[in-house]
């Protein structure tokens, strides 16, 4: 499966709501997952630990909504942009978010995911 169908196939889940779907389909077992953060979550490498991540999100946040844009393809890279509206519930904040996920595509599976956020 080349970028472009890979990228495809992981934006309409996305935009279906079916993000755990995406990434359990795509990442490669050796996946690398990059936030725009300082600590123990900033880097994290492998299937399970990315895995991890997003129960940790969900656990977390409740998702008023969600929405993706793309793909943007090029090369072996294809972006998605996100624009997300949470609740933090230990805080009660409520905030919405833009994100935009830079994917990196070897043998059919993303083998690294970016994160780059807007400020302000």
């Amino acid at each position: 499966m080349d970028t472009q169908a890979v990228a495809a196939e992981f934006a309409a889940l996305c935009k279906a709501g079916r993000f755990e779907e995406a990434g359990e389909r795509f990442w490669a077992e050796e996946v690398v997952s990059i936030e725009p953060m300082q600590g123990e979550m900033a880097v994290l490498r492998g299937k399970a630990a990315v895995r991890g991540k997003g129960d940790w999100w969900y656990a977390n946040h409740e998702i008023h909504s969600a929405e993706t844009h793309g793909p943007y393809v090029n090369g072996d890279q294809f972006a998605l942009r996100f624009h997300i509206d949470v609740t933090q519930k230990a805080s009660g904040q409520r905030m919405q978010m833009e994100e935009v996920g830079l994917y990196t595509v070897r043998d059919g599976k993303v083998v690294e995911e970016r994160f780059l956020i807007r400020m302000g």
